[in-house]
C-alpha cells in the first residue's frame, strides 16, 4: 500500500504517478528487478545525518553513495550513514526501509545524486512498503520533493 501521506501529498498536487505493485522486496535493485525497471531509474532511499541532523540521499539503485564525496559537496559538513533508531519514527506510516524520497513530507533535507536527474526522463521509488513502487517523471518529482542536485555516487 502506497503511504498514506505520499498518496494525499501527490493528490493534492495533482502529479501524474502510476502505482507498480510488486512482490515482496527488501534491497533496492530486488525492488527494480520486481517491478521491471532498470536499476539505473529505480530512486533508492538512503538515509543519512548531516552534522547530526537526519537527511535523505535519492540516487539510482545501480550506484552506491561516497560520503567523502558527498561531505565535500556539502562544504565538508560531517556526514553519516543514519541508523534505524534514529529516523525510523520519522516515517510512522511506512515500511522501514520502504520510504519515498519525499524527505520533504517528513521535515527533513533531500539531496539527489544528479545522474538520477541526468540519466531517467522517469523514476520508480518505494511508495511507503515493501510491495508497492511509484513511477513518475523525474521532472515532476524534483517539482514536487524539491531536492538539493549533488553528484555524489559510484556505480556498484
Amino acid at each position: 500500500m502506497i503511504s498514506p501521506r505520499l498518496h494525499h501529498f501527490l493528490d493534492e498536487h495533482h502529479a501524474p504517478y502510476t502505482t507498480l505493485p510488486h512482490d515482496r522486496t527488501v534491497t533496492a535493485r530486488q525492488t527494480a528487478d520486481a517491478a521491471r525497471v532498470g536499476n539505473r531509474n529505480f530512486a533508492k532511499t538512503v538515509m543519512l545525518k548531516v552534522d547530526g541532523d537526519v537527511a535523505m540521499m535519492v540516487m539510482p539503485a545501480a550506484y552506491r553513495i561516497d560520503l567523502t564525496r558527498l561531505s565535500r559537496a556539502l562544504g565538508g559538513r560531517d556526514v553519516e550513514l543514519a541508523q534505524e533508531a534514529e529516523f525510523k519514527d520519522i516515517f510512522a506510516d511506512c515500511e522501514l526501509g520502504a520510504m519515498p524520497p519525499f524527505g520533504n513530507l517528513y521535515g527533513i533535507p533531500v539531496y539527489v545524486d544528479a545522474r538520477l536527474a541526468t540519466d531517467a526522463d522517469e523514476i520508480v521509488f518505494n511508495a511507503g512498503s515493501h510491495i508497492d513502487a511509484v513511477r513518475m517523471s523525474y521532472a515532476e518529482f524534483e517539482r514536487l520533493a524539491q531536492p538539493e542536485l549533488l553528484y555524489m555516487a559510484h556505480v556498484m
